[in-house]
């Protein structure tokens, strides 16, 4: 990882922007974990460094889990994602995406890294987080009583965004109620300029508050 000579300022504090040779899953296949845009956008603005899941319908036999060490953020155009959300980006008319069916390009800015998974199955666990995430409180609480298993999937991960999108034509495949798809691995970037959402000092506060939550 190469030190770059621009910087950006973050709250109080100043991010460095790097020359960031970015992670490849062990299969070497370019992953994307679709989720709300207004919820990458606040993963790569640095308004939170958690995803919390339950999992869609079309997860297959084994349910959802985090499966990836590092993935790309693939932003979904759930319509009702303002009124379920405690924060909208000012950026939001340009973040938003169209339905499934509508749509015709992936603007992918951001990637992530997998830092650690909790299953929690204590909602006063989960309701703890609340500080940490743009979710409203009724949204998570009926995701973590959705199917037989109240419980809900968080992960701490590590966000970058990209100096410049990665654009590639959006396929039918992407659609459906499935968290992990396969992207198109021969226009992935591999050395890239990327920003940091957070300051090392900001992302390690939250991550021990967030472990000392749920350890």
């Amino acid at each position: 990882m190469a030190q770059g000579a621009n910087e950006k300022a973050v709250g109080a504090l100043t991010v460095s922007r790097r020359l960031l040779s970015l992670p490849m899953s062990g299969n070497s296949e370019a992953i994307g974990f679709k989720e709300w845009a207004f919820v990458c956008e606040a993963l790569g603005q640095g308004v939170q460094t958690l995803i919390l899941r339950k999992g869609g319908i079309h997860e297959g036999r084994g349910g959802f889990h985090f499966q990836h060490d590092d993935f790309w953020l693939f932003p979904t155009g759930f319509h009702a994602q303002k009124e379920q959300l405690d924060w909208t980006p000012e950026n939001a008319e340009a973040v938003a995406v169209p339905q499934d069916e509508q749509r015709a390009e992936v603007v992918i800015c951001h990637h992530a890294e997998l830092k650690k998974v909790w299953k929690v199955t204590e909602w006063e666990k989960v309701a703890a987080l609340a500080p940490y995430h743009v979710w409203k409180e009724e949204v998570i609480r009926e995701r973590f009583v959705w199917n037989e298993e109240s419980c809900l999937h968080v992960a701490l991960v590590r966000v970058a965004s990209l100096a410049a999108a990665w654009t590639f034509p959006y396929e039918r495949g992407y659609g459906g109620c499935r968290s992990w798809v396969k992207l198109p691995a021969e226009k992935r970037p591999i050395d890239v300029l990327a920003t940091p959402s957070m300051a090392d000092e900001k992302w390690q506060e939250i991550a021990n508050k967030v472990h000392s939550i749920l350890d």
